[in-house]
This record gives structure tokens, C-alpha cells and sequence, in this order.
């Protein structure tokens, strides 16, 4: 959901999971296939009608977490001022059984009642933030001497769902506090992204890079001077412009024309001002969304440059499997359209109900650990929040 548009889905009609270096790759054939021996009756055409899925993948070749696209039984979704109602089923064998049950009455499930918000209280994973400000200080070192450009840094927060505690308030918090992000809830992983990795409708395709952060002022003039700051800093520059070579190095091979900003523009969100740059173009070769998501995954923005020795580097220093986190998250219909997001600003709840919230930044030549630290503090308020902290 974003701005109050989007869709969700109930209940599942079949899963595909798939894990290891071709994760998405396996998932867009497995997709395709399903796609290709689906019935599909869409009268209403907007993106995100018809046969959709929803997806999350993780983040490394290497991550134990599973990779899935989850196909509901039910979707209800609103966009551009109408609302439709999907239903998904299996196909029985049966033409006249089948036939009839697409034109029994739907039902519109009664929504269930509202809960309070969960509280949970999360205490530092895998990495103390001594120990994180250490990492920062060795991939500083590894920069100066260089090895690499810029490296992305992540802690993980822990914290405890209690079994009776459910996750719609927290998602509900989300979308309300932030209304201008991707609100996501695909198996088990919640959050609400700033970050678009890329949407294809009908030919076109369009991505939102983000790279370079500050806190928002106390008052509007402090607020002004903080964004105007970010829109000069040099450091925040250079990272962002190492972010948009990367994505517009990744899609510009799938692209008859592809246009960016012309320079970053400052991002409001409620607790702190981003960079971003969007790009949009025309698809030249007909890749499916998920066929971009490969392309693009991962971005300069979530992992550094170059890109395979950031991953090796921060690989080394995080001192934990970041799972979906900074993974891809969204959706893909029938046509192999779809809005993929990256999972930031998000946790994972675990069927035990451990709840595993992530916040990274991205490190370069002149990143002082104590700083980052903070940033990474501003990037936990969202989920910290959402569930009651």
C-alpha cells in the first residue's frame, strides 16, 4: 500500500519458494510457467488486477531465509478511485464445477477486530553498537586504501511478539505514519520502504534511488536548514551519485530510453530527509519485473561499490545473515508487471514470534562510527515505533 493505494491479499493459494544464487531467476521461470496455464478474467486493467503474487527475497545467495512468492486466494485492491475483488483458485478439472464457482456470489470477508498495538521491546542481535561503530571504522580503513568506493552497514534489533498479539495494528501504524513509503506485510516481513527497486506497467519502468540521510529538524527553520545541508554535503553527493550510476548501469541494458532527475532532490519523510533521484524509461526488451529485479539486486544503495566486493566486505563485518532485509519486496501479475520495493525500514517475525528489525547505512571515505551509528537509530524509529516502542 502506498498513499492509500494498493492491494492485499487473503489467505494462499499456492506457494513457490526458492532459495540460493538463482532465487529470482527459478521464481521468475516458476511464475511465468503458472502464469502462462492461468484463466485469467480481468475487467478492470489497473496494475495489480488479475493473477498477482507477492514476493520477498532475500538479500544474499548465501542467506538460509527462504525467497517466495505467495499467491492469495483473495485480493482486494484500490487505485486511481476504484476498488475491484480477485478471486484466485485452482483449476479442478471440472469446466462446469469451475464455471459455477466463478459465478457464485463473492463474500467479502468481515475484517476482524481491531487489536491493540504489540507491544515489544527490543534489545541489540548480533552486533552491539561498540561493535557495529568498530565494522564502521575497519570498512572506513578498507576504503582509504582502496579496495572498495562504499560499503552498506547493517545492525539488527531483537524483540518478542507475544503469541496473542496480532500484526494488523502495527502494519495499520505504518501505513498511517507513513503514508508516502510502501507499506509491506509478504510472509511474515513488515515494513514500509522509501525505496522503490522498480515498477514496470505496460512497457514502462520507473525506480526511486535513495542514498545520503539527516535528521529532521526540531522547528521549520531548523527543518529547512537540515534539508538544505544534505542537498550540499559532499559526502551525501558522492554517495548518492555512486548509487544512481549503479541502477542506471543495471537497467539501461533492458531499456530503449532511460531518464533520470537532473540532479537529487530532498525526500521528507516524518523523521528524517533522504536524496533521491528517480529514474523512468521505456522497456526495450520485454523483461518481466522480476527479470529487473534480478538485473538490479542489489542495489549500490544497499550493499555499496563495487558491488561484489562490498558484498564480500560487508559480509565480513555485519556478523549476521540479513535474511529478506534490503532484499526485494512486492508484487508481479499475470503480464509479469508488478512494484517491487526494498525491504528497509522492516522486520521479520518468526513463526516463534521473534521479531528481527534491521537499519543499515552506507559507509565511505569520510563516515565517522558514531554518526552512522545515530542514522541507524533514525532508520529503527519506524518499526521501533510501529510496534509500540
Amino acid at each position: 500500500m502506498r498513499r492509500g493505494e494498493g492491494i492485499v491479499g487473503l489467505g494462499e493459494t499456492l506457494r513457490i519458494e526458492t532459495s540460493g544464487h538463482d532465487r529470482v531467476v527459478d521464481a521468475a521461470a516458476a511464475w511465468t510457467s503458472l502464469a502462462a496455464e492461468a484463466d485469467i478474467d480481468d475487467r478492470v486493467g489497473l496494475p495489480g488486477t488479475g493473477l498477482v503474487a507477492f514476493g520477498a527475497f532475500a538479500f544474499a545467495d548465501q542467506s538460509e531465509s527462504t525467497s517466495v512468492l505467495v499467491v492469495p486466494e483473495l485480493v482486494l485492491g484500490i487505485r486511481e478511485g476504484r476498488a475491484w475483488v480477485t478471486r484466485i483458485a485452482l483449476a479442478t478439472g471440472d469446466d462446469e464445477a469451475a464455471d459455477a464457482a466463478a459465478s457464485e456470489e463473492l463474500e467479502i470477508p468481515e475484517p476482524a477486530p481491531r487489536r491493540r498495538v504489540p507491544r515489544v521491546t527490543f534489545s541489540p542481535g548480533a552486533v552491539p553498537p561498540e561493535q557495529y561503530q568498530a565494522a564502521v571504522a575497519d570498512a572506513v580503513r578498507r576504503i582509504d586504501a582502496g579496495d572498495l568506493e562504499k560499503v552498506v552497514l547493517a545492525r539488527q534489533l531483537l524483540g518478542e511478539l507475544q503469541e496473542e498479539d496480532g500484526l494488523r495494528a502495527t502494519i495499520n501504524r505504518l501505513a498511517e505514519d507513513y503514508p508516502d513509503t510502501w507499506v509491506y506485510a509478504v510472509d511474515g516481513l513488515i515494513g514500509a520502504s522509501p525505496e522503490t527497486l522498480v515498477r514496470v506497467d505496460h512497457g514502462t519502468v520507473s525506480a526511486r534511488v535513495l542514498a545520503g540521510t539527516t535528521a529532521r529538524g526540531a522547528g521549520e527553520a531548523s527543518d529547512r536548514e537540515r534539508a538544505a545541508a544534505l542537498a550540499a554535503s559532499a559526502k551525501d553527493l558522492a554517495e548518492h551519485a555512486l548509487a544512481v550510476a549503479s541502477a542506471v548501469k543495471r537497467l539501461e541494458p533492458h531499456t530503449a530510453r532511460l531518464d533520470a532527475s537532473p540532479e537529487p532532490f530532498t525526500l521528507q519523510l516524518p523523521n528524517l530527509w533522504h536524496l533521491a533521484t528517480d529514474l523512468k524509461g521505456t522497456l526495450g526488451d520485454g523483461s518481466s519485473s522480476l527479470d529487473l529485479v534480478q538485473a538490479v539486486h542489489p542495489t549500490a544503495a544497499v550493499a555499496g561499490t563495487p558491488r561484489r566486493v562490498a558484498l564480500k566486505v560487508l559480509a565480513e563485518l555485519e556478523g549476521f545473515d540479513r535474511g529478506r532485509y534490503a532484499g526485494p519486496v512486492g508484487w508481479i501479475d499475470g503480464d509479469g508487471d508488478g512494484e517491487w520495493a526494498i525491504a528497509l525500514r522492516c522486520a521479520q517475525v518468526a513463526p516463534d514470534g521473534t521479531v528481527a528489525a534491521y537499519a543499515g547505512c552506507g559507509i565511505v571515505h569520510d563516515s565517522v562510527p558514531a554518526d552512522e551509528l545515530a542514522e541507524t537509530v533514525m532508520k529503527f524509529r519506524p518499526i521501533v515505533e510501529a510496534f509500540g516502542g
